[in-house]
């Protein structure tokens, strides 16, 4: 058990919301945990390419830890959605839409990082925990992480 003080309200474990409130709320973190890894990917390919010229399956399965079959995988899925286009013995490359999603991504990550060192958190858990977190934040939520970061 934590030794870690609550000092705001908790509600009752033991009432529920609606139906259609839960319901929303659950497809909302199945719908984000499914565009986390897309995100993910553009990210790193991103970076891949930024840092080194090249993002290539090899590389991307390693970063990730994953396999290469899963690597490859998604891959084909980035370029189902339209985010990629891979080229023979070229790598991976991003598209416009893409190179967007990464931006928009990087981005939320920067702020969750940012709030997180602002409240207390050491960076390299900072930097791990928004790994998970810049992909359910809501877009109000995360504003008002900006605003709350702006406030001297």
């Amino acid at each position: 058990m934590s030794d870690l003080m609550v000092t705001t309200p908790i509600h009752s474990a033991s009432v529920l919301p609606e139906e259609p409130t839960q319901a929303s709320r659950f497809g909302k973190a199945r719908s984000a945990q499914s565009g986390a890894l897309l995100e993910d990917y553009v990210e790193l390919i991103s970076d891949l390419m930024t840092s080194g010229g090249e993002a290539r399956p090899t590389d991307i399965a390693r970063r990730l830890g994953v396999a290469h079959a899963t690597a490859i995988k998604t891959i084909g899925r980035l370029k189902r959605e339209g985010l990629a286009v891979a080229k023979p013995y070229r790598g991976v490359f991003l598209t416009e839409a893409g190179e967007s999603l990464a931006a928009r991504v990087r981005a939320r990550h920067r702020v969750v990082v940012d709030l997180l060192l602002a409240v207390g958190v050491p960076f390299e858990a900072a930097e791990s925990d928004a790994e998970g977190m810049e992909h359910h934040v809501s877009d109000a939520t995360l504003a008002a992480f900006a605003r709350f970061l702006a406030r001297d």
